[in-house]
């Protein structure tokens, strides 16, 4: 039977022991220095250490390190053997936390993921912890070594937006870490996954458009490079066209909007952007119908309109989520996600990974699509 990795450091350390090369009240090496040694996360050696102290092979002391214990390994005695290693550890302590770490939230999308998440986290008898990144890489590798240290479970994560997946979080994976993906998923890489058919639900916001007589429509999104959400949305935007029999025309294609980016919501990001969409405006007046990928490009989209002196009644913008106006009325047709369903679901999947059942890699959540009433 293989070994997992925090269990291969283990029997390494043992045997170690049982050589010779750690004699009792040594010191071991520290989680970092395990994790650069065999190359895993920190989540990794600190699991290998905590079982070690568990079976009494090594006593580990606050603020100093773990040492070697005295008597637990003598030279009569052999190292056993893996698989009595494994059924002799003591079972986990009685603090059940488990993670979230997510880039952002807002009304539009993710405040009540966080509320749902929340909640089926505290009927499984677990505590949620969640940490908000604000799309920076190395707050969220911050955050994995925070959760660590907090000793958690299991770990649900938005990954960032970006070129490269983060090395950090593919370690979790291929240590076999309990861990799910929300709103994403990482190509080729094997991981539970949680998420809306985005490029399904894409193409019903296209299809809608082209369905009122649109023929020139509009994608703007932030760059889609390695995010699984606005790759599949832009690929939905460019299936309804070949659906439909319909040229796509490139040029109407915005994929470099950087405002509404969490580590990028300020002034000079958003101004920027404006300045792009007031641009592709005056350079393609007969362009009457745009597919945000977003809610907030959306809005900017509207305000740039209307600084230009024209009519939002001219226009049609679908978006994905979206708030209410005044009278309760959507601000816009947009891709409602079911983000209770989500949120159940992520910490349904990742409890199962704790006890020991397999779990499906791909999870989707239904979409549905809610029409604003014009007045």
């Amino acid at each position: 039977m293989e070994l997992h990795l925090y269990e291969q450091i283990y029997v390494s350390i043992v045997q170690e022991i049982k050589e010779g090369r750690l004699k009792e009240g040594d010191r071991v090496s520290s989680e970092k220095e395990l994790a650069e040694k065999f190359g895993v996360s920190r989540i990794t050696s600190k699991k290998a250490l905590e079982k070690l102290a568990d079976s009494g092979v090594i006593k580990r002391i606050q603020g100093k390190g773990s040492y070697v214990s005295d008597g637990i390994i003598g030279e009569q005695q052999e190292p056993k053997h893996y698989s009595e290693v494994k059924t002799t550890l003591v079972p986990e302590d009685d603090k059940q936390l488990i993670g979230f770490i997510i880039p952002n939230f807002s009304d539009e999308f993710g405040l009540q993921l966080l509320r749902s998440m929340e909640k089926r986290s505290a009927e499984h008898n677990y505590q949620l912890i969640i940490k908000r990144t604000c799309g920076d890489r190395d707050e969220e590798k911050r955050a994995i070594d925070l959760f660590i240290g907090l000793g958690i479970k299991g770990l649900m994560v938005t990954p960032i937006h970006g070129q490269h997946y983060n090395s950090e979080l593919l370690r979790l994976v291929l240590d076999r870490f309990p861990i799910v993906l929300v709103d994403r998923y990482l190509k080729g890489i094997p991981v539970c996954s949680v998420y809306t058919d985005n490029k399904k639900a894409a193409m019903d916001l296209t299809r809608h458009l082209i369905s009122k007589g649109h023929k020139k429509i509009a994608f703007l999104s932030p760059p889609e490079e390695n995010t699984s959400t606005l790759e599949e949305r832009l690929l939905g935007y460019t299936f309804a066209f070949t659906q439909e029999g319909m040229n796509l025309n490139k040029d109407y294609v915005l994929t470099n909007l950087k405002g509404t980016l969490p580590m990028n919501i300020n002034g000079t990001a958003i101004e920027s952007d404006k300045e792009t969409v007031k641009h592709f405006l005056k350079q393609n007046p007969d362009v009457k119908a745009f597919v945000a990928s977003e809610f907030l490009i959306a809005t900017m989209l509207a305000q740039v309109i209307h600084s230009m002196g024209k009519s939002l009644e001219e226009f049609e913008i679908v978006c994905f989520d979206s708030l209410n106006d005044h009278l309760g009325q959507p601000i816009f047709t947009h891709i409602k996600q079911d983000e209770n369903q989500m949120g159940e679901l992520a910490v349904d999947m990742l409890i199962s990974q704790l006890h020991g059942t397999a779990v499906p890699e791909l999870n989707i959540i239904e979409h549905r699509m809610v029409v604003k009433n014009n007045r």
